[in-house]
Formats: C-alpha cells, structure tokens, sequence
C-alpha cells in the first residue's frame, strides 16, 4: 500500500511540521488537512458527546469537523496552510 495517497504532479517545495508529535511532511500551498490525508491520517479529534473519530468533511472550514489545535487555538485543519516548524494537536 503507498505510504502518500497524493496525486503526482507539480507541487510546492517540502515542508515540515508534527502533528500530536509526529512529524508529517506536506507541501507548500496544501492545507494541513490535506497533508495529513495524505499520510493516511483520517481522526483529527473526537467527538465531544459519544468520542466517536472526527475529520476532514466539508473542506472548506464550514462545518468544523476538522478542527485542530494549534499554539492552544482552535483552528479548522482544511484552511490552514502548512509551514516548516507548524505544531498541531488533537482536540481532546
């Protein structure tokens, strides 16, 4: 199974950020979102009510499923585009 579920093409240049302290590699100009879909990770947080897995849905920051923490904010993953050195958590 490939490790990188992104199609080929032209990108950015690599980035570099952890997510809940693993490191993640993404591209420049792709959302935190998408570059953690692409390494396979779908939960993102869980649910407050039944702890059921959350993640990408709407892709468009609407529906904040995605959400994510990032310096202790609260931040939709699918509108955060990644950076070198960017420190993101799961909402517990």
């Amino acid at each position: 199974m490939a490790t990188d579920l992104r199609i080929s093409g032209a990108r950015g240049p690599k980035v570099r950020f952890r997510f809940d302290g693993r490191e993640i590699e993404g591209f420049a100009g792709e959302s935190v979102a998408a570059a953690l879909l692409a390494q396979g990770i779908r939960a993102l947080r869980n649910a407050p009510l039944d702890g059921g897995p959350r993640g990408l849905f709407c892709a468009m920051g609407i529906c904040q499923e995605c959400v994510v923490l990032v310096n202790g904010r609260r931040v939709e993953s699918c509108r955060l585009i990644v950076s070198d050195g960017l420190d993101v958590r799961r909402v517990e």
